[in-house]
């Protein structure tokens, strides 16, 4: 059960990150709100999505965290802590007091690359959408 709820969810993810990177009509402005929630969006699926992974992983009884945060308290004591881990290395920030271990090393590697990438993403694509506007 677990793992086709990682299934859908990393679909999820991909739809999220295809809606984002597809080509669209724009309007230029020097602040685009679309853009700006599009952002905000897609950021929010994919903590959201990873932290939802992060906790279904834990739930089936592997060890993504050190200290078993996400085996020995309550259910939404270990949604938060994973949704809270997922908000923490999607923007890169890593503060050290949650460390992942195993499988979860390299989760945490995938998520932190997707919340690398996406700024730089946005600002190419905005540029893009700008220039074939104006032609």
């Amino acid at each position: 059960m677990g793992i086709t709820f990682m299934v859908v969810i990393a679909l999820l993810l991909l739809a999220s990150l295809y809606q984002w990177l597809k080509p669209s009509k724009c309007e230029f402005r020097a602040f685009s709100f679309t853009h700006f929630y599009t952002l905000l969006t897609v950021y929010l699926n994919c903590m959201i999505g990873f932290g939802l992974m992060y906790y279904i992983l834990g739930s089936e009884g592997i060890v993504l965290l050190e200290g078993n945060l996400l085996h020995e308290a309550p259910a939404i004591e270990r949604l938060g802590h994973a949704i809270y881990f997922s908000g923490v290395t999607l923007m890169t920030v890593g503060y050290g007091d949650i460390t992942p271990i195993g499988l979860g090393r390299y989760l945490a590697m995938g998520e932190a690359m997707v919340g690398y990438i996406l700024p730089a993403s946005f600002f190419v694509h905005y540029i893009q959408t700008s220039r074939t506007d104006d032609s």
